[in-house]
């Protein structure tokens, strides 16, 4: 099994940047493509960025241009930079495997401020 802890989530003013952690352990040899995604108060998980073992990415539209997905080699790392961050990027934020996502992290807050 893989286990997942975000760390880097904040509040910060609208226009910022965060840059958010996923650390991975136990079976990550069978990582293939890994994402980030959040869920705002009310609303649905959604995914928000995604990278394979190629390293391809796919970004919501709703990111794309401001947030950038990146891992180690290894995947025992997986990170999501963040800039000109908007009031409707609050949420928490998670990592998780795809396509079958394993057990769910605590996620890490990010509240960002008009």
């Amino acid at each position: 099994q893989v286990q997942l802890v975000e760390s880097g989530g904040g509040l910060v003013q609208a226009g910022g940047s965060l840059r958010l952690s996923c650390a991975a352990s136990g079976s990550i040899y069978s990582i293939n493509a890994m994402g980030w995604y959040r869920q705002a108060p009310g609303k649905q998980r959604e995914l928000v960025a995604r990278i394979s073992s190629g390293s391809s990415t796919y970004y919501a539209d709703s990111v794309k241009g401001r947030f950038t997905i990146s891992r180690t080699s290894a995947w025992n790392m997986v990170y999501l930079q963040m800039n000109s961050l908007k009031p409707e990027d609050t949420a928490v934020y998670y990592c998780n495997l795809l396509p079958r996502p394993v057990g769910w992290g605590q996620g890490t807050q990010v509240t960002v401020s008009s």
